[in-house]
């Protein structure tokens, strides 16, 4: 162990306080915003998810008539296009526009200081985090109740009026903006904790409770949230579980199917279905809440949640590594839990689940262009491991009970990664400052990729020995026309591919797509690992699902809101 410390910087931290609770909060590339009643417009283009679910029979189109910018920016009227030219969207003249009986009812129902028209805070609820899909919505609402959303969504249905629900609008992918001028739903005034339970940890909450809120009273309960994003200080919950929100928490804590217990939601009629249990077991007919859990709100409004928390536990440490190649960041993970044959540059992956599996909480990565990226557009940011670039960068975080074993595991990790060349340098946090410094480089590259100019986004699940063969490859591909900048999860396969010029320029997009989808689909991966559909993928979800599955969807919606949309509910998204 004096032979590591001697020649690297490695050094450690641990301590009562989590750094879950400590990071700075950019906006992430898991940003959530609250769930979506998505309705079908039509596109010109390929058999879509829309076609086969009947979301585009008889010119079933979203109410409005607006102008909006797609990815170009260019300007159209009724017809609109996002992420290409070929994907075009038409206004569905079948929907009812708003009138003054209409809003003299949202008033009577919600008080005149929660119908909002003012044409700035309309601006901003029109308009996606990344200003790539815009709305021109005239009405925004903010419920405070489940049955003040019952009943808009009622006399919504009844009036042949669109909607979509909105949260934080931190999504990536247009659904959490209307496309034309849907009536927006906001539920951020549905914010109150409802009750906490000390033994079990089951936390119950309404829909609207922004993710850090939840995670700083947990924290005085000395319990955490299974769920982290960059995004926290924006997203809600309700958003979190109708996208089922992954970040970076899920290689310790699994997906939000393993932690959400129960849930309350409204359909489009305005039936309420209580769902909301706190009970760990309950195999009584069909669990009904896994259908809404990333539905990304086609079937209805999350409007509370019971979710299952996990107790903080005292020994934190954090790991800023640097590796020559990609597969020995691979390795390098796999270690923690068993050993694998193969490449011997996919090392580091490997090790780290063999020698730290029980303790291991995050395992992220990011290339030298990511790096690079950073430390060009973020104020205050510096090099962890001057003075050059390395490669590849990896972030290890354990969690444990019991400081000085998890201290002594992690420092033999180390040692054995850097003996078997695995790792080229690294450092552990020192305290709590260089440990948010850490996080902030890992969860502050979305927000340098938009200071960075005109970014295409791109959230893909893959096998983790494929994954970084797609970057390679779109680098082939645009050559000097784009940087392309990768990061993800390295931890459970989810590769942020990100696409960054000065500039949207459909030549570029036309390099990309659809040869992004392809490749996923040849490698047996999802188009959407994390951040859902939305308006800019659901024409896409054929490279993820096949025909029978994308029916077999179709039958459960049909089933679900048995006609009571009238055709007007479908596959808008948010993440």
């Amino acid at each position: 162990m004096e032979k590591w410390r001697a020649g690297h910087r490695f050094l450690r931290y641990s301590s009562t306080k989590s750094f879950f609770d400590l990071r700075s909060k950019p906006i992430s590339e898991k940003a959530t915003s609250n769930h979506t009643l998505g309705f079908e417009r039509n596109g010109r283009r390929k058999r879509s998810f829309r076609d086969s679910l009947s979301f585009l029979g008889e010119n079933k189109g979203l109410l409005g008539v607006s102008v909006g910018r797609g990815i170009g920016n260019g300007v159209g009227f009724q017809v609109r296009c996002f992420g290409s030219a070929t994907t075009l969207v038409q206004r569905n003249p079948s929907f009812s526009t708003l009138n003054s009986d209409d809003m003299n009812y949202f008033k009577g129902i919600l008080g005149e200081k929660n119908v909002i028209q003012d044409e700035d805070r309309l601006s901003i609820a029109n308009t996606d985090w990344m200003h790539k899909y815009r709305g021109s919505s005239k009405l925004l609402l903010q419920p405070r109740t489940t049955e003040e959303v019952s009943q808009i969504l009622k006399y919504c249905n009844s009036r042949f009026l669109a909607v979509v629900p909105q949260g934080g609008n931190t999504g990536l992918v247009g659904g959490s903006v209307p496309v034309f001028d849907e009536v927006i739903i906001n539920l951020g005034l549905m914010n109150n904790i409802i009750a906490f339970d000390k033994v079990s940890g089951i936390l119950v909450c309404e829909a609207g409770c922004i993710l850090e809120n939840l995670i700083s009273f947990l924290d005085t309960q000395g319990f955490i949230m299974p769920l982290d994003l960059g995004a926290k200080g924006s997203c809600q919950i309700g958003g979190n579980v109708s996208t089922n929100a992954g970040g970076l928490r899920l290689v310790r804590y699994g997906s939000l199917h393993g932690t959400v217990l129960g849930l309350e939601a409204v359909l489009a009629n305005g039936d309420v279905l209580d769902m909301l249990g706190t009970l760990r077991k309950d195999n009584t007919g069909y669990d009904l809440k896994h259908l809404f859990i990333g539905s990304e709100g086609s079937l209805g409004i999350v409007t509370k949640v019971s979710i299952l928390t996990p107790p903080k536990l005292s020994s934190v440490n954090l790991a800023f590594l640097a590796c020559n190649d990609y597969f020995s960041c691979q390795k390098l993970q796999m270690l923690l839990l068993t050993r694998l044959a193969g490449n011997v540059n996919q090392k580091l992956l490997v090790e780290a689940k063999r020698k730290l599996g029980e303790i291991l909480s995050a395992f992220e990565f990011l290339d030298n262009v990511a790096m690079d990226l950073v430390l060009d557009h973020l104020d205050g940011v510096r090099n962890p491991l001057p003075p050059s670039l390395h490669n590849f960068y990896v972030l290890i975080e354990t969690t444990g009970s019991h400081e000085s074993y998890d201290r002594e595991k992690l420092e033999a990790f180390l040692l054995h990664a850097m003996e078997v060349g695995l790792v080229s340098d690294g450092a552990l946090a020192q305290d709590i400052n260089q440990a948010s410094s850490f996080w902030h480089i890992r969860e502050g590259l979305p927000e340098a990729l938009m200071k960075a100019g005109a970014v295409y986004k791109y959230d893909l699940s893959l096998p983790i020995e494929k994954m970084y063969g797609l970057v390679e490859e779109m680098r082939t591909r645009l050559g000097a026309l784009a940087k392309v900048v990768a990061y993800g999860h390295l931890g459970d396969g989810n590769l942020h591919l990100n696409i960054s010029s000065p500039q949207y320029d459909e030549k570029i997009l036309a390099q990309i797509e659809p040869f992004v989808y392809e490749w996923t689909s040849k490698h047996h991966g999802s188009i959407s690992a994390e951040h859902g559909l939305g308006l800019m993928k659901a024409n896409e979800i054929f490279y993820s699902k096949s025909t029978n599955t994308a029916s077999t969807h179709r039958s459960v919606w049909t089933g679900a809101t048995n006609g009571m949309y009238k055709e007007i509910a479908g596959p808008q998204k948010n993440t």
